[in-house]
């Protein structure tokens, strides 16, 4: 049960029913911007031959998307910080259910650029004000824990586009947007049946005033943007995402450096993709034991003010070692060579008990991925910590942006330094090393949390002094 709704009083606060129904709605629905961006990549052959164009071009779609949808976030949660969130939820909810539904009908190339940008304004939306609707529902001792399950419920949002994307797009490419779309409707509907989540009600600081009736009336304004980035704490925590998301976004390579070492064993392109997609979905299981993450910085966080961000920088640094297992130790695969895919992934499954070479580096993958994805629900629970109510959405929004430009970097540049490492390391030793090189990002970013760990202490007591002033005055 999450903290927080064990009561069964009826208050300002809710009931434990309606509180828990609520954080389970923005927490699912924070995954639907997920599943839409990883709808239309697994479609881009079926969609490219409908509308006539180059697949090239429908990856610039997806680019722009995510550009347009992290520009628009920052937008979203500056008047979500401002107004009443729930009805501007809904709005977006609604734009991207629209632009979604809009791609299933497009005729042409045109149409359907338009239809992804809106959508993508929509999306903007989702996590930037849902972040910030969350964060009031959650008391600061389970911050940690309930971000865990935010973050996760995106990369399985991810996962779900993916699917959903390659099994209902397979016959008919405009069947998983009319599906989604009509998702995003009962979203819209299951918006109405949660409580109007009050800005700053989880605050220890303003529960007796709010309690006693009293309106948080505190929104941000244009003159509190210095005020943000002059937080210390708030440097570090949009700026890690630079080198950060440089490193993870690096990683969507790893199906391509598996499938190239079963094609260096001898294995025809077909089963090396096969092998390479499920080797890389394997490994990504580590990403569950970001619950162990947000519960550990829980836990320190009550002994003291720096606990989260140090184990978010522990987590980074010591994650890397393991990293350079996975890249580098070979393994032998064994599998049907032009076999269905069903029986590939059958023999990868099995190799991992049977192969020691395949176990050792599952057991590399798995704590490789939990130990970085305690990065995620502290990072979270951080910006929530150490700002305000009325700017978190902002943060979030701002930090999100600067995600979004380090993981297209670490994409895009990797691809050049595999190219460039070609001349001196064969397939597939130069995806290992370019992916291994790519990995020291990680460094920087350890360094970073570490210099939070020394600011976020004074910045949280701030803000606590800050309400404390307030909830006197409300």
């Amino acid at each position: 049960m999450l903290p927080d709704m064990t009561g069964t009083r009826i208050s300002r606060h809710g009931t434990a029913a309606h509180r828990l129904y609520s954080v389970v709605v923005f927490v699912v629905l924070a995954s639907l911007d997920n599943v839409a961006i990883g709808l239309v990549p697994p479609l881009y052959g079926p969609i490219s031959g409908a509308l006539g164009v180059s697949q090239r071009l429908l990856g610039l779609v997806t680019a722009v998307s995510f550009l347009v949808s992290a520009v628009a976030a920052v937008a979203w949660a500056y008047v979500g910080d401002r107004t009443n969130r729930k009805p501007l939820l809904m709005v977006g909810t609604l734009i991207w259910a629209a632009g979604t539904g809009g791609s299933a009908l497009a005729q042409n190339y045109p149409t359907f650029l338009v239809a992804q940008l809106v959508a993508a304004v929509g999306l903007g939306a989702v996590g930037s004000v849902g972040f910030s609707v969350v964060t009031d529902l959650i008391s600061p001792r389970r911050r940690g824990l309930v971000m865990s399950f935010w973050g996760l419920s995106q990369g399985v949002g991810t996962l779900a586009g993916t699917l959903t994307g390659g099994l209902l797009g397979a016959t008919d490419w405009r069947r998983p947007f009319l599906l989604l779309t009509g998702v995003g409707l009962t979203a819209t509907v299951a918006y109405l049946f949660t409580y109007d989540i009050r800005r700053g009600q989880s605050e220890p600081e303003l529960a007796e005033a709010i309690d006693a009736g009293a309106d948080y009336d505190y929104r941000i304004s244009r003159s509190d943007l210095p005020r943000i980035l002059a937080r210390r704490t708030n440097r570090w925590l949009i700026l890690q995402g630079l080198t950060a998301q440089a490193a993870f976004g690096s990683l969507v390579w790893l199906p391509v450096l598996f499938a190239q070492r079963a094609e260096a064993q001898g294995y025809s392109a077909a089963t090396a993709v096969v092998v390479g997609s499920v080797f890389a979905t394997l490994f990504q299981l580590g990403g569950v034991l970001s619950i162990v993450g947000g519960l550990v910085g829980d836990a320190l966080q009550r002994s003291t003010r720096s606990g989260r961000a140090l184990v978010a920088a522990v987590g980074i640094l010591a994650a890397v070692p393991f990293y350079l297992v996975l890249f580098f130790v070979p393994i032998r695969i064994d599998v049907p060579d032009g076999g269905g895919s069903g029986a590939v992934v059958a023999a990868v499954l099995a190799s991992v008990v049977t192969e020691p070479t395949v176990g050792l580096s599952l057991l590399a993958a798995v704590l490789a991925l939990a130990l970085t994805s305690a990065n995620s629900p502290n990072w979270f629970a951080l910006i929530a910590d150490v700002n305000p109510p009325e700017h978190r959405g902002t943060v979030y929004s701002l930090g999100n942006l600067v995600n979004g430009v380090g993981r297209a970097a670490g994409n895009g540049l990797v691809g050049v330094a595999f190219a460039g490492l070609r001349a001196a390391f064969p397939p597939p030793l130069n995806y290992a090393v370019g992916l291994a090189a790519f990995q020291l990002f990680f460094l920087p970013t350890g360094v970073m949390y570490w210099l939070a760990a020394r600011t976020s202490p004074g910045d949280i007591e701030s803000v606590h002094e800050l309400l404390h002033a307030r909830a006197d005055r409300l």
